[in-house]
């Protein structure tokens, strides 16, 4: 399907849209696809057309300060006077929280409508951007069974909560990435607990508000050529020295922040365990594989498959044209 194509289709997070463009817009896909080009290209042609509008962030990464070039995170000065919410909101010693975002940026998303503008969901952190656009419960925490948790892992590995969360929850036990310490725990705790919960997308999720959602597509050969790219521009533009910087404010405290691709890599070269080419290369597998789970998250959704395959700025810039004329 060609951009062109898929942009003549409106869907909403739940369904068809009714007649008129809703006020929220979110622009999905996986990392590397243009999504912030298009989303600050939508909100510049909805002010011009006289209707206020204004981005809020779904990259979990990016709700960090100081996290920047390895999030791809957009300066101040190339947001084209364009107020950015959801960016910078959190320490890199602060856990992110699904719910917590979900409260914040939906508050955003009411404020920026109720003022008669267009609120842009942008991101591809899957269950941020799902939090907002779906009616997802998410549980709190329980600090004793997430400590006696910890424990079990630290001392026996990730195959005995594995097992455990299997029999709790097959469904999430097939989800969870059990390399993953922090996920795997949380998934065991979610599922020990009593209370019902929706931590995935159910398979027909229910919309919270009307939102026109576009999934933006790339080619995987070209797509897989630009992921290695960009890893080798985030270390050419500084990583090493941003996360040996973040590391003053605590970074390798943090539960989340420390763990993000390209961050943990960079990590490894300043604790000399990796050379710079090897944490290129690492951080381009990690990406690559991530890529995979968002395309995975994001078919599930009822959403415009616009294809941006070889395009530029300019064509990016043409895909949101089409999408507001």
């Amino acid at each position: 399907m060609s951009d062109a194509d898929a942009a003549a289709t409106t869907a909403t997070a739940g369904g068809r849209s009714q007649e008129g463009t809703p006020d929220l817009i979110a622009v999905v896909g996986a990392t590397g696809t243009g999504k912030s080009e298009v989303a600050l290209a939508l909100a510049e042609r909805l002010r011009s057309s006289g209707r206020p509008a204004e981005v809020v962030n779904a990259d979990a990464m990016q709700l960090y300060r100081g996290m920047d070039i390895g999030t791809a995170k957009l300066p101040l000065e190339d947001r084209r006077g364009i107020p950015h919410h959801q960016l910078d909101v959190l320490a890199v010693t602060d856990e992110a929280s699904v719910a917590a975002y979900q409260r914040d940026a939906r508050a955003d998303v009411e404020r920026i409508t109720a003022d008669g503008g267009t609120a842009v969901l942008v991101g591809g952190s899957g269950l941020y951007v799902s939090a907002v656009l779906f009616d997802l419960a998410f549980p709190g925490t329980d600090p004793e069974l997430r400590a006696e948790l910890e424990r079990e892992h630290a001392e026996h590995g990730p195959n005995a909560l594995l097992a455990r969360l299997r029999a709790l929850d097959p469904v999430a036990a097939a989800d969870v990435d059990a390399r993953n310490p922090r996920r795997l725990i949380r998934a065991v705790e979610i599922a020990s607990r009593s209370e019902v919960v929706t931590p995935r997308l159910p398979s027909a999720p229910r919309a919270w508000r009307p939102a026109r959602v576009l999934h933006l597509h790339r080619e995987r050969s070209g797509l897989v050529a630009s992921l290695h790219a960009r890893a080798e521009r985030m270390f050419r533009d500084g990583l090493v020295d941003e996360v040996d910087a973040l590391r003053e404010d605590g970074l390798e405290d943090g539960r989340t922040a420390r763990a993000a691709i390209g961050y943990s890599q960079a990590l490894d070269v300043l604790h000399g365990r990796a050379t710079t080419a090897e944490a290129v290369e690492a951080t381009a597998v990690a990406t690559r594989k991530y890529a995979r789970r968002q395309v995975s998250w994001f078919k599930r959704y009822d959403a415009e498959l616009v294809d941006v395959s070889g395009a530029d700025v300019a064509g990016l810039q043409a895909v949101a044209r089409r999408i507001v004329p």
